[in-house]
């Protein structure tokens, strides 16, 4: 546990700049702001969205919690980009939230927001996702949208699972730090199979892998559709960005 807290701490307190810009097919929006009433402050997120837009209608999302870090150190951006234009998956909507504070970037507010926020997910469900349909071409269908984090974001997702399975129907968990939500398992274990669709992904160096083992079996009793899939590497983007093409395609293939 020493190791994954020393290293959460490496990966959340070190800011990555863009370097190398890949140009894209498709296009990758400024920062948006959005005020949120239910959680009493301003959020920021970029969207991308791909190519041919302008003609397309009714198109899948996937959210990425610490979206930042998910476009600067994963690129992920660039990766789905690219699966969409050799055709490996189908197009779609990517919407990278910022889980810092607009007005002051070294205001991380992560640890109030995933660790089983109730608000959080109301956030989503009742201003998020409704801004986003008003301003972008996207299906309004659950079938057709994913939400996607690592560490807590895992847990984020696994959380938003349970509680928001009306919405979401794609849950993309990467090396889930559970042990904030104890009770998550259960939550899972004492209600029927809800209609999801599940990618969950550890490391097996000083990572996850015995929350996202439990967490499996759990899944598996349920008779979840799971995908699973465990690295030999650590708690960092070694181990969570060679792995964001299997969920994309997992998610979305043609």
């Amino acid at each position: 546990m020493k190791n994954i807290l020393a290293s959460l701490l490496t990966l959340f307190f070190v800011q990555h700049a863009f370097t190398n810009e890949v140009k894209l097919h498709g296009n990758l929006s400024n920062n948006k702001k959005i005020s949120s009433d239910i959680l009493g402050y301003v959020l920021q997120y970029r969207v991308y969205t791909p190519p041919n837009y302008e003609n397309l209608t009714n198109l899948p999302v996937i959210f990425l919690t610490d979206g930042q870090w998910y476009l600067e150190s994963g690129r992920m951006h660039e990766e789905i980009d690219k699966q969409i234009s050799s055709g490996k998956i189908k197009p779609i909507v990517a919407v990278f939230v910022d889980n810092r504070a607009p007005e002051n970037l070294s205001n991380n507010r992560r640890n109030s927001q995933f660790l089983g926020n109730g608000k959080y997910v109301d956030f989503y469900k009742n201003e998020l996702i409704p801004a986003l349909e008003k301003s972008h071409k996207v299906s309004n269908r659950q079938e057709d949208r994913a939400i996607m984090g690592m560490s807590f974001g895992g847990l984020n997702a696994t959380y938003f699972g349970v509680m928001a399975s009306d919405k979401f129907h794609m849950l993309g968990i990467q090396s889930p730090a559970l042990h904030p939500v104890p009770g998550i398992h259960d939550m899972y274990s004492n209600q029927g199979r809800l209609p999801l669709k599940i990618f969950l992904s550890t490391g097996t160096v000083n990572d996850t892998a015995e929350h996202a083992r439990k967490l499996k079996k759990t899944l598996d009793t349920k008779g979840y559709q799971l995908k699973y899939i465990e690295v030999p590497e650590g708690h960092n983007w070694q181990n969570w960005k060679p792995l964001l093409d299997d969920a994309l395609i997992y998610f979305f293939g043609i």
